[in-house]
């Protein structure tokens, strides 16, 4: 007798401006999927326009909702101008990071065309690794404040907080990915040479905890050094473990190599735990309700999902029908094609399921 496989229960915030579009159009490749019969898609309104509307950001008991009920979070760009201080962002995407511990921010760093890299004679081959972000911890924890505020003598700390679990906890998630990714080099980044004391805390926690992969090779660069690097021989890169600032950085410029913030993909990953996953890009008001935004960082975003899910056949299917769009320029204006979001999602979609 055949047992039914258990529906995976994905949430879904579609969020703000291009997010509400590119969000859907992703899920309707999704459905085109064989793992769509498995799935359960669950849609909630966390946005500017819920904020504006009754002035909530995420009900008080979301995220214990969301750890409880659901397999897995997709989550559409967040920022709004009618709310300058964008505190519904920083609510629920941060709350989600924060709140549910999420603290291996993946992001994977493909060149799928060589006409979409703005370096000179760089291959597919060239762009192909992974910076892994810690995601909960560093002056993203919003500690500080100001003494003197308003005044010619104003001051202002930001506090970067680093915890050895914290520390510990992402590198060895490097080591983990590198491992079951085949992968054979991880690279450290930090700038130890001046942050002392979080520096010293990331080289020695990096040292011990890679005595433990003898497989695996190991190198540190100072991060202003990565980014030279990074533009003039991304090649030598496999994965790449460093802090929450630093990798934000980093990580759109690593975009901006497989052909800018719409192609690229993110997930925020707890092993073991509800994960969420985002793309990269913002919520770009300018663009949105045009049917122009590139829908492909969400597409590829949603292939991670897949794939962290358990569907890696159907995840491998979305990444190939996205690579075909790519060379065949069925694709938004951005990467060289004409035509439209919904366009875009709907020839990938159609590739998936032939």
């Amino acid at each position: 007798m055949l047992m039914r496989m258990a529906k995976k229960r994905i949430a879904v915030v579609p969020g703000d401006g291009i997010g509400k579009e590119v969000i859907p159009a992703a899920l309707n490749v999704v459905r085109a999927t064989g793992a769509a019969a498995n799935i359960e898609f669950t849609e909630f309104d966390w946005s500017a326009d819920r904020y504006l509307k009754d002035g909530t950001t995420i009900p008080a008991d979301g995220f214990t909702m969301l750890n409880r009920d659901f397999d897995a979070i997709f989550v559409g760009a967040l920022g709004d101008p009618r709310v300058p201080t964008n505190i519904h962002a920083k609510e629920i995407l941060l709350g989600m990071r924060f709140k549910m511990d999420l603290y291996a921010n993946v992001r994977p760093v493909k060149l799928l065309d060589e006409s979409l890299c703005p370096l000179k004679n760089v291959k597919p081959a060239d762009v192909d690794f992974t910076v892994i972000r810690e995601n909960t911890e560093g002056p993203y924890v919003d500690a500080g404040g100001n003494l003197k505020l308003g005044t010619p003598d104003e001051i202002a700390t930001q506090e970067d907080f680093n915890t050895r679990k914290g520390v510990e906890r992402v590198i060895r998630f490097a080591f983990e990915y590198a491992k079951a990714n085949g992968r054979k080099k991880v690279l450290m980044s930090d700038k130890s040479n001046v942050m002392t004391f979080a520096g010293g805390l990331w080289q020695r926690v990096f040292k011990i905890v890679a005595a433990e992969y003898p497989s695996i090779q190991t190198q540190h660069m100072y991060v202003d050094a990565l980014c030279t690097h990074m533009v003039r021989d991304p090649k030598q890169f496999d994965v790449i473990v460093t802090n929450n600032m630093f990798g934000d950085i980093i990580t759109d410029l690593a975009a901006a190599l497989q052909g800018g913030l719409g192609m690229a993909a993110s997930g925020n990953i707890h092993p073991g735990k509800t994960s969420m996953f985002e793309p990269v890009h913002g919520s770009a008001p300018p663009f949105a309700g045009k049917n122009i935004a590139n829908p492909i960082g969400a597409i590829s975003t949603a292939a991670m999902m897949l794939e962290h899910l358990g569907f890696a056949a159907d995840s491998a299917k979305i990444n190939a029908a996205v690579l075909a769009a790519v060379q065949q320029k069925k694709t938004t204006s951005d990467v060289g094609g004409t035509l439209g979001t919904n366009e875009c999602a709907g020839w990938i979609a159609e590739q998936v399921g032939k």
